[in-house]
């Protein structure tokens, strides 16, 4: 007779996601996940393996219904930098207020945390920069293609992406470290500032 399971494994790694996002993995203990999920030993190890297999799952289920998401929206809009400012303005509001506020993103967290140090974890880490840089590029060839974008090179669309994730992971732990939504929306506003194109000048007739 097949083992039959007393309990929701979807239900147990949303909370282990919800604690290791908290906390990150080198500071978690084993006994914390028991506690979180309300699995006992036995049953954490024979459904996800030990406590690195369990981060890894968590970090891939935060990267599938939390980022990949984002990213999505951000590729899929057609209206270029004002899909690039909302997903800023998104990041800095969950980053700040609500439920997880102070928590920072899990992806950016173990990047910091050099979590990197795993393969796997670290395959992930890769797949989810490459796909941000993807998406915001992808936003901001639409921003060109509608002419809203600064010229070339000050914003070549996949140069400036990737300055642009470094300024998501910088609102990230900036925000886990306690600074201020509008401090934050300060920096982002200078950033993408640089990415419009300029206002004609005052009496250039228009040229």
């Amino acid at each position: 007779m097949p083992d039959i399971k007393h309990f929701d494994p979807d239900a147990a790694l949303e909370a282990a996601m919800q604690l290791f996002w908290r906390q990150g993995a080198s500071s978690t203990g084993i006994q914390e996940v028991v506690t979180a999920t309300g699995l006992n030993r036995s049953s954490l190890y024979s459904t996800f393996g030990g406590k690195q297999q369990l981060y890894l799952s968590a970090l891939r289920r935060y990267a599938e219904q939390r980022a990949d998401v984002a990213y999505r929206a951000i590729a899929e809009d057609e209206r270029g930098l004002p899909a690039v400012e909302e997903f800023f303005e998104a990041l800095v509001e969950v980053r700040c207020t609500g439920e997880h506020a102070r928590w920072g993103c899990m992806i950016t967290n173990a990047i910091a945390a050099g979590e990197n140090g795993d393969p796997d974890v670290g395959a992930v880490l890769d797949e989810q920069y490459r796909a941000l840089t993807d998406a915001l590029e992808q936003a901001l060839v639409t921003a060109d293609r509608l002419g809203l974008l600064a010229p070339a090179p000050a914003a070549a669309p996949r140069a400036a992406a990737e300055v642009l994730v470094l300024l998501a992971y910088g609102v990230n732990l900036r925000s886990r470290a306690g600074a201020e939504p509008a401090e934050l929306r300060r920096t982002v506003a200078t950033a993408l500032g640089t990415l419009r194109v300029p206002k004609r000048a005052a009496g250039d007739g228009g040229r």
